[in-house]
């Protein structure tokens, strides 16, 4: 059994009677009243997000995971197949554990937590940016802005991110998978 001391973002625990992965949390020490811990947390069987507050040393039950690092193979409708890197075992996720899933390309690597009880994956950590081409830009108009706008761009994976003006056609840009933004150009 864990406290509330040892959460941190990516434990999984069993909470509610689901497992669920912590995606956010903050301590919080008011000046009247006792500690506790605000999280947000993902389930990992239908991907719903909730928020749940811990009093201060509260008891949670950990889920023991280990980490393997995967290949990302393809996507049939809402399932996502992947292959372990060392042992060549295939694995299918469904989409709703994956925080990013538009932003996979096929041939990725990524890190999948697995449950020790039961053998099951639970959820898949991306790495913290992907650099993907762009397949379609609308030109940029110059001139009209007084501040840093955007427009729509569309990856290779088929997911749609607001760039800058100067971005166009053919360009590699880096996202940040966690917030699904553009990040910068990437010189080749």
């Amino acid at each position: 059994m864990a406290s509330t001391s040892d959460i941190k973002n990516g434990l999984c625990i069993k909470f509610n009677h689901d497992i669920y992965k912590i995606i956010e949390f903050l301590h919080v020490k008011p000046g009247k009243g006792p500690a506790f811990v605000r999280t947000k947390l993902k389930s990992v069987t239908n991907g719903k997000v909730v928020d749940n507050t811990f009093s201060a040393g509260h008891k949670i039950e950990e889920v023991r995971v280990e980490t393997h690092k995967f290949q990302y193979l393809y996507a049939e409708g809402e399932q996502f197949n992947f292959m372990n890197t060392e042992t060549f075992e295939q694995i299918t996720i469904n989409k709703n554990a994956l925080d990013a899933p538009e932003l996979m390309k096929e041939g990725s690597e990524v890190m999948v937590q697995i449950n020790t009880e039961t053998d099951l994956p639970l959820s898949v950590d991306m790495p913290a940016s992907v650099i993907l081409e762009v397949t379609y830009a609308e030109p940029g108009v110059k001139g009209n802005t007084a501040t840093n706008a955007t427009k729509s761009a569309t990856v290779e994976t088929g997911a749609t991110i607001n760039v800058p003006l100067f971005i166009n056609e053919g360009d590699r840009i880096k996202i940040e998978t966690s917030t699904s933004k553009y990040m910068e150009r990437v010189k080749d």
